[in-house]
């Protein structure tokens, strides 16, 4: 029997506890989760990838069902160069539904196969996105409840 390999494809700038949630889920389903760390054109990053899979390494130490690697291009090519049959993503709220069913149904359609996997968020996380996250490290704000405690901001973001 084959592996259930599942991608969490996103930029995780940074890992929040919304994502801790999801990989949490999603580890209840399949044999592997990658997170992938994908480099997305459209935003600016406020951590280098290297530091984000080191936070998402520390995080996921003892879960050896976790692995973490970083792409450029489209998720269907990486999940194809990685046996994934699964894309999963967390939904916060009806918006973000919307958004994710446009990119799985062009991801199916690349990927004959693929199934994409919607799992919703925990209410208690369902507020919770980079972004926000982003804005309070900026601006002095209090984060620290909003992302794991293996992240500790040592590193002068990218601005």
């Amino acid at each position: 029997m084959s592996n259930r390999i599942a991608v969490l494809p996103g930029t995780f700038d940074p890992f929040t506890n919304g994502h801790l949630d999801i990989v949490l889920k999603a580890l209840k389903l399949f044999d592997v989760v990658i997170i992938a760390i994908g480099h997305n054109a459209h935003k600016k990053h406020l951590f280098s990838v290297e530091k984000r899979t080191e936070w998402i390494k520390a995080i996921f130490a003892n879960e050896p069902k976790v692995k973490v690697d970083s792409y450029s291009g489209l998720t269907s090519v990486f999940c194809k160069n990685n046996n994934a049959d699964f894309i999963v993503r967390g939904l916060r709220n009806s918006y973000d539904f919307e958004y994710e069913k446009q990119i799985a149904r062009v991801n199916e359609h690349l990927n004959e196969g693929m199934l994409n996997v919607f799992l919703i968020s925990d209410e208690s996380v369902s507020s919770v996105s980079s972004t926000i996250v982003r804005d309070l490290i900026i601006y002095d704000g209090d984060y620290k409840s909003f992302i794991p405690k293996e992240i500790v901001i040592d590193v002068k973001p990218l601005l």
